[in-house]
């Protein structure tokens, strides 16, 4: 072959390369790009409002360490506590919070094999440092939601995974069931989640077979729920309907819940509740089925 045609035959090859990591940026996007959380966003139900789209294509939270200009951090921390900023988008701690059921920060932390959850609520030092006592519960890599709101911007869930060293055996998740306990109280669950709609979702408490019928408001509510996607752990946190003191609202035994999950695949869902001064933690292995 003579020089000419071997020329030309580079020069197609490199047309060809050229043409297909153009084709891969426009999929991928540009590097740094932000993408936009989604409405079935890692925040509380009747936050979807506040600036969630809900346009295709967009995340659930949790996903994103950094999103629309404000990053969670870890910081140095003693040993047995965990601390962390959240950054603003100049880049400096952000100091300012609003308070959303009854708390500025809610952080949320469980192992990537979905166990392990806490949910618990760190305070804030003078320089937007927050620390609390560190919920990681032994060996293995951790996922830590932090679930807030900084003052004049919008409510979000940022998500950064986290190791503790040591032997950390990846622990089977538990087969879906209607039922669990937890601390001598029995619940069960009623409904069906499909993926890209409103599910509803009741959560009856009993204890000794005997519907428990005085739950306390916790953080403004008789029940939080937070439901984690396997593989990914997209993040939902939503809030049951009513609330204590609105005329219409009872105290158990069941707490309803409306979620809607991204998509179809298998959910494990973590119900807290507070009965007799104490918080206890139902979990749940649910799978969303295909919307329709």
């Amino acid at each position: 072959m003579n020089a000419p045609a071997r020329l030309g035959i580079f020069g197609l090859g490199l047309a060809v390369v050229f043409g297909a990591a153009m084709g891969a940026g426009h999929l991928t996007g540009p590097v740094g790009a932000e993408a936009k959380p989604s409405a079935a966003h890692g925040g509380m139900e009747h936050d979807q409002a506040e600036g969630h789209d809900g346009h295709a294509g967009t995340l659930p939270g949790g996903l994103l360490v950094s999103d629309r200009g404000y990053t969670l951090a870890t910081a140095p921390a003693t040993t047995g506590t965990f601390a962390f900023r959240i950054l603003g988008p100049g880049g400096r701690p952000v100091t300012a919070f609003d308070t959303r059921h009854d708390k500025r920060m809610h952080l949320i932390v469980v192992r990537r094999d979905l166990s392990g959850f806490r949910h618990v609520h760190p305070a804030m030092d003078a320089d937007g440092t927050w620390r609390v006592a560190s919920p990681l519960s032994g060996p293995g890599t951790y996922r830590a939601f932090a679930d807030f709101k900084p003052a004049g911007g919008p409510p979000l869930t940022l998500g950064v995974d986290t190791a503790v060293g040591g032997d950390a055996a990846p622990r089977p998740l538990p087969a879906p069931a209607t039922s669990t306990t937890v601390d001598g109280y029995t619940v069960t669950l009623a409904g069906t989640l499909v993926a890209g709609r409103s599910s509803r979702l009741d959560l009856t408490i009993s204890r000794d077979g005997r519907p428990v019928t005085d739950l306390q408001p916790y953080l403004a509510a008789y029940g939080h729920l937070v439901a984690l996607r396997q593989g990914d752990l997209a993040y939902l946190h939503v809030h049951p309907d009513g609330e204590p003191g609105d005329g219409r609202t009872r105290p158990g035994p069941a707490v309803t819940f409306h979620s809607e999950v991204p998509s179809a695949g298998t959910y494990r869902l973590y119900l807290d509740f507070q009965h007799q001064g104490t918080v206890h933690t139902a979990e749940f292995t649910a799978v969303a089925e295909e919307g329709r």
